[in-house]
């Protein structure tokens, strides 16, 4: 089983998917120096612990803990989605007011506990695997699942191939594979 509690933090844990408005976009792992820069300048302006995150091409999850007593997720995915754009906008050198990057709104939910919270770190870094872009979720080069088998919390897939079976919609959330 694996022992996810060690990567929590205090403050109330959130499970977020943020989309690019346009399905069949490469913008975010095409950018993801850029991606990565604006979530870098969101936590600097409003703190927030990243517990765990994918980038695919078109969409991300991520977990985050906010601080404690601060509920306030929308300012921080509103910075990391501006800061983006501005980003990548600036790459393409496209005017700022062009077509939407980003889908207008985001989703997320609380997470409720250990056991809810353990199936959601499973599922972000089965995502991937999932969406056929690799066969073991650390072959895919976006996501905190390199930090999680660094930190010795998961083993590496040549140990197991439990996510690569997982469907998406249920986990047992007792695996230890990325």
């Amino acid at each position: 089983m694996s022992n996810y509690r060690h990567n929590r933090v205090p403050g109330h844990t959130w499970f977020f998917t943020v989309r690019l408005a346009d399905p069949t976009s490469t913008l975010l792992t095409e950018h993801i120096s850029a991606f990565g820069e604006a979530m870098r300048h969101a936590r600097g302006r409003k703190p927030f612990h990243v517990d765990a995150w994918v980038v695919l091409h078109d969409h991300a999850h991520a977990i985050w803990t906010l601080p404690a007593g601060d509920a306030d997720c929308a300012s921080r995915w509103r910075a990391v989605k501006i800061a983006f754009s501005k980003a990548v906008r600036k790459l393409h050198r496209a005017p700022l007011r062009t077509t939407a990057i980003w889908q207008r709104h985001y989703q997320q939910h609380a997470i409720a506990d250990d056991a809810h919270y353990r199936h959601l770190v499973d599922y972000v870094h089965a995502n991937p695997v999932t969406h056929g872009m690799c066969s073991h979720a650390v072959e895919w080069p976006w996501s905190s699942v390199h930090r999680f088998v660094a930190e010795g919390l998961i083993v590496p897939p040549e140990s197991c191939d439990v996510l690569a079976s997982m469907p998406s919609s249920t986990s047992s959330g007792d695996g230890p594979c990325p």
